[in-house]
Formats: C-alpha cells, structure tokens, sequence
C-alpha cells in the first residue's frame, strides 16, 4: 500500500473513532458552556451556544440546569443569568457590595415610589405598553418610565400588534442583577387581574 493510501487509511480511521466517542454529558457540556461564556464577555443566545456545542435545545436546556446548579450549590462567586434567549454570568447578589466598591459604583438604584410601582408592573406582565401600565396605576406614568429606562432597569423590546403600534417594555438584565435574580420565575409570586391586557389608561399624574 503506497504513502496516499496510508495516509487516506489513517484519517479514515480517525473519523471512524470520533464518530464513535460517546456524547458529552450534561455536566461535561456545563463546563463548556462556563468557559464558553467566560470567554465571550458577553450574553450569548442559546441558538450561538447550540450552534457551537452541536446540540440540540433539549441538551442545551439540561446542560444549564446543570450549570445553574453546580454554581448556587457550590456558593461560587458567579451565577448564571438566563433572560429569554440570552444567557451570562454574573456576579452572586451577595456580593454586591464588594464590586460595587470596586468598581465605584452605587450599591442600588434610588427609585421614587412611582418608579417603584412601574417597575412592578412591568416585572409581571412584560412585554407591556405605557398605556397598560397606566391602566393598572391609574396615573400618568411617562416619568417613572423614562427614570427606568435611564438607570437600565427597562428597555424597549418591540412594538405592540395594535392601532398605533405603541411601544412594548421589559425588563432588562440589569434589574434581575440589581434585585438579586438570575430569572425571571424567581419573582415571587402576585395574582393579577386577568383581564388586565383589556383595561384602559387612566387619566391622573403620577
């Protein structure tokens, strides 16, 4: 057998073995996706983060939960933020105070009563309009929106399939570090009325 017919035997037979190695289980996939995120400095979207492990949604979903879990477990100084497709690591809520002094920061947000009740509003039923939110407080709420918007607590997300197509809001990564989440199901639990997405704005001032 001559050198090219070697050679092509050889690689032949590699592929053959790296077809054959077992798939990475989730735990192996966690700390992928730990130095994944490391790296990268940034949210990734879960669609980045199949694309590169070569998984599909359901192993991607099982290899967080695993993450999640060795983090908050193991009280490791990073946690795992999961805020709709996005995914992150963060620094664990209980030491705030020290990276906030590291980073001459303010330990909170300081937010006014109205801005507070907004908030709210919008943490529960996101996506949601203005005019929405108003429903529910009864007041003009531009200027609680607009504090919340400028300390990064709420962005706008969208536009609604409505007449006008008015804004929709959500919150945003920041508010779930500010408030010691990594998601949103970690809010606790209220009961609202269900006919809120039908209510009309109410006409006071904030």
């Amino acid at each position: 057998m001559n050198g090219g017919a070697n050679g092509r035997a050889l690689l032949s037979r590699s592929f053959e073995r790296a077809e054959a190695m077992p798939t990475a289980t989730s735990e192996q996939l966690a700390t992928a996706i730990e130095s994944l995120l490391f790296v990268s400095g940034r949210p990734l979207a879960r669609g980045e983060l199949r694309k590169l492990l070569d998984i599909d949604e359901a192993l991607l979903s099982e290899s967080l939960r695993a993450l999640e879990s060795e983090l908050e477990s193991r009280r490791r100084g990073i946690r795992l933020q999961l805020l709709g497709e996005q995914v992150q690591l963060v620094t664990a809520p209980e030491n705030a105070r020290y990276v906030a002094a590291l980073l001459g920061l303010p330990m909170t947000a300081k937010l006014t009563t109205a801005a507070l009740e907004t908030l709210s509003v919008i943490a529960y039923r996101q996506p949601v309009t203005r005019a929405q939110i108003e429903a529910v407080r009864g007041v003009n709420s531009d200027r609680a929106l607009l504090s919340l918007v400028q300390h990064g607590l709420v962005a706008e997300v969208g536009r609604a399939p409505t007449v006008g197509r008015p804004a929709l809001f959500a919150t945003t990564a920041e508010f779930l570090q500010q408030f010691g989440l990594t998601r949103l199901d970690q809010l606790p639990g209220v009961d609202l009325p269900p006919s809120f997405n039908e209510q009309e704005p109410g006409g006071g001032e904030e």
